[in-house]
């Protein structure tokens, strides 16, 4: 009988285990897209997909979720348009596997019975003229890799407020507060940033989970401070929180920086890559696989991205954040952690029944309260 030489055994052991390795790198790299390829106006995975039941005048049935059963006012998203749904309406008549919310509005295209839909906290679409009739104008905001597109809508005050979307969003999610913001004479510079349609590709074409990103979100308080701003607060959701934190930080400009709004930060970043890939099927074992991809795709060191986690220590100016324990995307507990350590300048509200940035979709009311309450002693 043949024996295989020890030099062609070693040689078929160590060709097996680069395949294998090959092929863990690859499924690491898949598996890390959930999060730094995140498409613009696309929901995240992390939403069920539902479908449209049934729809009639004012009032549209879906799939029994724990989704459709969240309170408050949120987007409806498919592939044939966008709609707007209100709260459920518990007395209309429907079957056990489904529920009945009210339909505010179709604002884009059709919804009809089979459509596959997503929840999405962007209520609006469009601009802020044609979406909440706002006088705005369309503005470039120049930016290390080129020009960023931007609305800014118009107020009396010198304190101006500039807004930071987060992943799978693009600047329409702003809009939700926009009138609210605009009826305390604030102006809004609602920001585009580098991946988002319009703005320069980011390098590598990957989402950098505002380490790189927050360099625009400067670029906007430079635009703010040239164009008549005394100071501005900046309003981040996910991400974009994460972007105004380091704005804070860093930026050169940080004394003009007058307050921070931080609604759903992304804190723990391997945490939110997680949930991301997760919500993508990927198995349990691959996602260490996932978070080493990230690091190395976006050339940034654990430390770099995990400095974020702890901005206690740099803060300086007054923070309000908006997050609650139902946020499966960014946890919960650094938030709290942050609020706990620096109660002399962090405001927490606490937000329950709603999904990663979504706290105002929730209840608009106790949101745009506590942003009055917030923002007053800043103007």
């Amino acid at each position: 009988m043949r024996t295989v030489k020890p030099t062609t055994a070693a040689l078929t052991t160590a060709l097996t285990v680069a395949v294998a390795g090959a092929a863990g790198v690859a499924a690491g790299r898949l598996a890390s897209d959930a999060a730094l390829k995140a498409e613009p106006g696309r929901p995240l995975p992390t939403e069920p997909l539902l479908t449209v039941h049934a729809t009639a005048a004012g009032r549209v049935a879906l799939t029994r979720s724990l989704a459709s059963l969240r309170p408050g006012v949120y987007g409806l998203s498919g592939d044939r348009g966008h709609a707007v749904v209100g709260p459920l309406l518990t007395g209309a008549p429907h079957t056990a596997d489904t529920v009945v919310r009210r339909l505010e509005r179709v604002t884009r295209g059709t919804l009809e019975p089979g459509d596959k839909v997503r929840l999405t906290p962007a209520v609006h679409t469009g601009d802020p003229g044609t979406a909440l009739g706002l006088d705005h104008t369309d503005v470039e905001v120049p930016g290390d890799l080129g020009s960023l597109p931007a609305w800014l809508v118009p107020a009396s005050r010198d304190v101006w407020v500039i807004t930071a979307h987060g992943l799978g969003a693009t600047r329409e999610h702003p809009m939700n507060v926009m009138r609210f913001l605009n009826g305390l004479e604030l102006p809004v510079l609602a920001l585009s940033y580098r991946g988002d349609a319009g703005a320069p590709r980011s390098r590598g074409g990957l989402h950098h989970l505002g380490e790189t990103e927050w360099h625009d979100l400067d670029a906007a308080v430079r635009f703010a401070v040239r164009h008549g701003a005394k100071s501005v607060v900046l309003h981040g959701w996910s991400t974009g929180a994460t972007m105004a934190l380091r704005t804070a930080e860093r930026s050169a400009r940080r004394d003009r920086i007058s307050g921070l709004v931080l609604d759903s930060p992304v804190l723990d970043w391997e945490a939110t890559l997680r949930a991301l890939a997760t919500a993508r099927r990927t198995p349990g074992p691959l996602l260490p696989l996932a978070v080493r991809a990230a690091q190395g795709r976006t050339g940034l060191g654990t430390e770099g991205l995990r400095s974020a986690a702890d901005p206690a220590a740099r803060l300086t100016v007054p923070t309000l954040v908006l997050h609650g324990p139902d946020d499966t995307v960014a946890p919960w507990g650094p938030s709290r952690r942050l609020a706990a350590r620096r109660p002399d300048l962090v405001t927490l509200r606490t937000v329950r029944d709603a999904p990663h940035g979504a706290m105002w979709n929730a209840d608009p009311a106790a949101y745009e309260e506590a942003l009055r309450r917030f923002l007053t002693p800043l103007v």
